[in-house]
């Protein structure tokens, strides 16, 4: 992957260029997780080509793709060398199931989103010179930034390829954690996603308290139990 994209709107004055990119939508539990990367315009030189500081950021331009194409590993080795780079800042925000239930998941996903912005601390001086590069095709309401929505944009750029990593490896470890509470559902091995796995322990236990009750099979499971 490359800046091709991020260099294209630095050279059109956007001085902060924002991805952002969430994972957790499609599970029947758990949180839906958003994460925001800034990689900072002085990684390139004069002459407008990348400046690569170092080997881990050239590993990252190298390795870094959708974070759905990659193993557990290699997105957990890419956040690990992200954390090397001073170049890149990025944050993550994570909505649990019972706002998800409470507001629908893209609301949910939205307000991950908005708390990443909030938390990278923009200063609204820079406002006219940031642009936000949202993951999709839709924008997040209530931001006061300029936003440009770019459908597979974790397929594309890097920044919003970041994000997606980031998202889904904080998510995997909240869900590796959740694991050890509720043990009967192995949310260790498919993270709350609707697998056949999932489905049958889900049908076997009935729902536990991270469940999001708003999606059709979970409702359905509760609405057999009520009937038994």
């Amino acid at each position: 992957m490359n800046l091709k994209t991020e260099e294209y709107f630095w050279k059109k004055g956007k001085k902060i260029i924002v991805g952002l990119d969430e994972a957790g939508r499609g599970p029947l539990a758990g949180p839906v997780t958003a994460a925001a990367v800034v990689v900072n315009s002085k990684i390139k030189n004069q002459k407008s080509k990348f400046k690569v500081k170092s080997e881990n950021f050239r590993e990252i331009l190298k390795n870094t793709k959708d974070s759905k194409k990659l193993s557990a590993k290699q997105r957990e080795k890419i956040l690990s060398l992200i954390k090397t780079i001073p170049e890149i800042k990025y944050s993550c925000a994570s909505v649990g199931e019972k706002t998800i239930d409470k507001i629908n998941i893209e609301q949910a996903t939205f307000k991950a989103m908005g708390i990443c912005l909030k938390k990278l601390k923009i200063n609204p001086k820079d406002s006219q010179h940031c642009l936000i590069l949202v993951d999709g095709n839709r924008n997040i309401p209530q931001i006061n930034y300029l936003q440009k929505t770019i459908i597979k944009g974790d397929d594309k750029i890097l920044s919003i390829a970041l994000a997606s990593i980031i998202a889904k490896v904080t998510r995997d470890k909240k869900m590796i954690t959740l694991a050890k509470k509720y043990p009967h559902y192995h949310f260790e091995i498919h993270k709350g996603y609707p697998t056949k796995l999932h489905r049958k322990l889900l049908k076997k236990y009935g729902p536990c308290e991270i469940h999001r009750r708003s999606y059709k099979p979970v409702r359905k499971i509760i609405k057999n139990l009520q009937h038994e």
